[in-house]
């Protein structure tokens, strides 16, 4: 695993639930990880608008929830380079500090996110096309977040 993926963790409190995102031109799925940081689980989708009501409803959900931190999926390219997407994704974070959220932030590669997770609600879940629609964006988030889960919990909390 790239050093610099890990870096991406290193910011992170050791402990507490982390929210997840998957950023989408229409919307943004959410994930929330259990407090041991063992299991992601998807949340919700926000249709998005207008950027002030896209905040407020993240606000909203970080105020219920309680994260401790907050771990976006970034499109990299096949070839690992960003493209516009990925810098989207980096001012959506600028906007979440801008905002006044001042929670930790990591970004996490979210290469092929949405295809793996399409795939298994086709192939291993049967899930019709409509329902597909409605819970792809919050399981993608749910994908990205286990997938730093999972790098958190196999190469341990980030050296200090």
């Amino acid at each position: 695993m790239p050093s610099e993926t890990l870096a991406a963790l290193a910011d992170l409190p050791p402990r507490g639930r982390l929210l997840g995102l998957d950023l989408g031109s229409k919307t943004i799925g959410l994930a929330l990880s259990d407090s041991l940081r063992s299991v992601a689980s998807p949340l919700e989708t926000i249709r998005r608008r207008k950027l002030g009501h896209d905040m407020e409803r993240l606000q909203a959900a970080i105020a219920e929830r309680q994260p401790v931190a907050l771990v976006l999926g970034l499109p990299l390219n096949m070839d690992g380079s960003e493209g516009p997407r990925a810098q989207s994704t980096r001012q959506f974070a600028r906007n979440i500090a801008a905002r006044g959220i001042a929670l930790p932030l990591a970004f996490w590669d979210e290469r092929l996110s949405t295809a793996a997770v399409e795939r298994f609600l086709v192939e291993e879940a049967d899930v019709s096309r409509a329902r597909r629609a409605r819970v792809v964006d919050k399981m993608a988030a749910a994908y990205i977040l286990q997938g730093a889960l999972d790098a958190l919990a196999r190469f341990g909390p980030p050296a200090s």
